[in-house]
């Protein structure tokens, strides 16, 4: 099978494709014919290797990746299952989380595919599993939205941002977004009652005060959007980080936790949402707002598995609209 592989950390260009061997499938795992992926934050931090606390823990490997074949997000058909899967068969549609998904065939657990909404192609169900999932924690679990509040989202017009808008608008909360220029008309028609231009103005000098924002972007010191909450606000800090800085986003989120021991306000940070915690429920609970029709992926750009390396360069520049899709034909 064709596979994009990296044998070591660096740039996107050590990405190549090559022919690997099909993976075999063990009891309790699932094979998937790949038909689309999504590029993440999470899938630079592996190309890299930041950030190098995770090398410590184990999760991307100290001195070489640890798993060869990029990607995470997946959607395609189950290939063949294991001995002990119930509910998937050869031929069923599925989106979800599954590490090597930029190949040809992936393996990965059932309790981490769900079935792909019917109206949904493959290349918009590959945008759904990690940014999805991150947007529905930040907003519902951990920012705890409910109707009637106000919600900012920094960074509305990214992968993770453009379903937390649609999420918490869902929730009929009244929503801000903060974008760029040229993303204002998409920011308005996800449901943001209201929209910032970072590059016009910064929504911490405004005197506009929010009962949860959700940054995304990390371009703000933590004492001027604590300022822009309510007393009691939540600040909900997603801490996908930067590629080239050391501790990645470490850093910052301790110094949310840190402060949060000694205010009245909220400020909880979370992680993108690689396959951790209740990974199928989040991902039926998305797909069933997809289904409901409250929620549409956003596709910024696709590329051919051969591109693979210039779509991680595309989400290295910033300023990525909605989510970066590898087909797989």
């Amino acid at each position: 099978m064709k596979a994009i592989v990296q044998e070591r950390f660096g740039p996107p260009d050590i990405l190549e494709l090559v022919d690997t061997d099909r993976p075999e499938v063990s009891a309790g795992q699932v094979s998937v014919r790949v038909r689309a992926a999504a590029l993440n934050p999470y899938d630079w931090h592996m190309l890299r290797g930041d950030p190098y606390v995770a090398r410590l823990m184990g999760g991307v490997g100290l001195t070489r990746p640890k798993c060869r074949v990029a990607g995470i997000d997946v959607a395609g058909q189950v290939e063949s299952v294991g001995a002990g899967v119930r509910g998937l068969r050869p031929g069923d549609e599925v989106l979800g989380f599954c590490h090597g998904s930029f190949a040809e065939y992936a393996r990965t657990t059932a309790d981490l595919l769900v079935p792909k909404p019917a109206g949904l192609t493959f290349e918009q169900a590959a945008a759904v599993p990690m940014a999805a999932v991150t947007a529905l924690r930040g907003i519902r679990t951990v920012g705890r939205v409910r109707a009637g509040q106000r919600v900012l989202v920094n960074g509305a017009a990214g992968g993770v941002g453009t379903f937390a808008v649609q999420i918490a608008v869902a929730l009929d909360a009244e929503v801000t977004g903060v974008c760029g220029t040229a993303n204002v008309d998409l920011v308005r028609s996800l449901g943001a009652a209201h929209i910032v231009d970072h590059t016009r103005e910064d929504f911490t000098e405004g005197r506009e005060r929010y009962d949860v924002i959700l940054d995304n972007v990390g371009n703000h010191p933590l004492s001027r959007l604590r300022r822009t909450l309510t007393p009691t606000g939540t600040l909900v800090a997603n801490g996908g980080g930067s590629p080239g800085r050391v501790f990645g986003a470490v850093g910052s989120m301790l110094r949310v936790i840190a402060v949060n021991g000694f205010v009245r306000q909220q400020l909880r940070p979370i992680l993108p949402s690689t396959p951790a915690g209740p990974a199928r429920e989040d991902l039926l609970a998305v797909t069933a707002l997809i289904e409901a029709g409250g929620l549409t992926p956003v596709i910024g750009r696709t590329c051919t598995l051969a591109d693979a390396a210039e779509g991680v360069r595309y989400l290295e520049r910033g300023h990525a609209r909605g989510k970066a899709v590898i087909t797989v034909p």
